[in-house]
């Protein structure tokens, strides 16, 4: 049970029971919403044992401003449970909640997600493969890796898909070595033919099981199976792992999700008010928390539910003052690391330096190769990594106009998919644009 969760369940009264249905009771779409979302498989579990056949699990919602006897229209979820679970072959552990038509975009995590929907579109093995995303908790790592896995059985049934953490490989390696049957473990991870991996940062100190997740690994990309890793930490600062394992970390993209900025926050919170159907959400509620909650999208939407369900209990109106008085405990910390905004000048201060070329050189008419190639990369940075338009790019570039600043980047975006010395060029220098 997530923390905070009981509350919602609270809301929800049996209704009517009949002879295939249980039909339930709650205040708003929006708790319907949250109940749907995170306890509906768990409440058909419950009800299909009790009466021991396939149920339909039912909602209405029954608001305090209509009159006694008016309720809104049933909401048939049709949800079919047997009563007796089939064991299916293989389970992938994906969350169909996690989808890219979910995922909000923004400047902080433009370039992983078109990286990870490369990957989903593509997944034959040879694209950012392996595909690393990093960044703090919170961010949407998650999500991006359970949206290529959903994306992936969607339109590729019959490939094999896993989702797991780290945690959950060290327990199946574990257990593998209880029962003395290594050979099951194998079965399951190498045979992928895409593997999703989550924290693993947690891999440090864990000897054993980094050997193993090194063999699957290699297994896996020698026979083109896509592999997607998510950490909290670039390879380079993940410490007590060894080089072969961190240099293959860092073998395909690697790829980085900052903090959300204002807008994409405020993207974030009126997508979410949108899902749960929060009616009459006003504009500087919005932006109240927005700026409230900065660095962690999963307690920016939690505080827009505490405003949702504070108003509704209260039966109040969403306005400034509730929302301040709601969250005036909220206090979130400084993040751990503050990271300086990327400019255009300093893009093209650290191509020109990795290169060993002048910033006047970038500017520069000069169309040969070795000044023509870096004016190329850092176009493209400039766009993946600020809010700059083509025309501004352009202008800082010695004054080129949009269209060759377009195919400049699309000539980076096509070579960077097949050419993994520039993706690595790529890697290294958003790495030293972040520090």
């Amino acid at each position: 049970m997530e923390e905070g969760g009981d509350i919602y369940l609270h809301l929800v009264k049996p209704l009517e029971v009949t002879e295939d249905s249980f039909v339930l009771s709650v205040p708003a779409e929006y708790v319907q919403n949250i109940v749907q979302e995170r306890y509906l498989s768990r409440i058909g579990d419950i009800a299909s044992k009790e009466v021991g056949r396939p149920v339909n699990i039912q909602f209405v919602v029954e608001r305090s401003d209509v009159g006694e006897g008016q309720r809104s229209p049933i909401y048939d979820h049709t949800l079919v449970i047997p009563a007796r679970r089939v064991e299916r072959r293989f389970t992938s552990n994906l969350n169909a909640k996690y989808t890219f038509e979910r995922f909000v975009v923004g400047t902080s995590n433009k370039i992983a997600y078109e990286a990870a929907m490369a990957v989903a579109e593509n997944p034959n093995g040879r694209t950012f493969n392996p595909l690393f995303i990093y960044g703090g908790v919170g961010l949407g790592k998650t999500h991006l890796l359970q949206a290529i896995g959903n994306y992936v059985v969607q339109h590729h049934p019959n490939m094999k898909v896993l989702y797991v953490t780290s945690e959950m490989f060290m327990n199946d390696y574990i257990e593998a070595i209880q029962t003395q049957n290594s050979l099951s473990l194998r079965e399951k991870y190498r045979t992928l033919d895409i593997l999703l991996i989550d924290d693993v940062q947690s891999l440090q100190d864990k000897e054993g099981t980094q050997e193993e997740f090194f063999n699957t690994f290699n297994d896996l990309y020698n026979a083109n199976k896509q592999i997607v890793l998510s950490s909290d930490s670039p390879p380079s600062r993940i410490t007590s792992i060894p080089d072969r394992l961190r240099s293959r970390f860092q073998m395909g993209l690697v790829t980085y999700i900052r903090p959300p900025e204002f807008e994409t926050r405020v993207a974030i919170l009126r997508k979410k008010s949108e899902e749960l159907e929060i009616k009459n959400m006003p504009d500087d509620v919005v932006f109240f928390i927005a700026e409230t909650i900065r660095t962690n999208i999963r307690e920016l939407e939690g505080a827009l539910l505490r405003v949702a369900s504070y108003a509704s209990f209260s039966e109040s109106e969403i306005t400034l003052d509730l929302a301040k008085e709601v969250l005036k405990d909220v206090s979130e910390p400084p993040p751990v690391e503050k990271w300086e905004p990327v400019t255009i000048s300093s893009i093209q201060k650290a191509v020109a330096s990795f290169f060993k070329i002048s910033v006047s050189d970038l500017k520069s008419e000069k169309r040969n190769k070795s000044i023509a190639w870096p004016r190329h990369i850092a176009m493209y940075l400039c766009r993946q990594l600020t809010n700059a338009s083509l025309e501004d790019i352009g202008g800082s570039f010695g004054g080129r106009d949009h269209s060759t600043v377009l195919h400049a980047i699309n000539k980076i975006e096509e070579k960077i998919q097949v050419d993994r010395d520039l993706s690595q060029t790529v890697n290294q220098l958003m790495e030293i644009l972040r520090r």
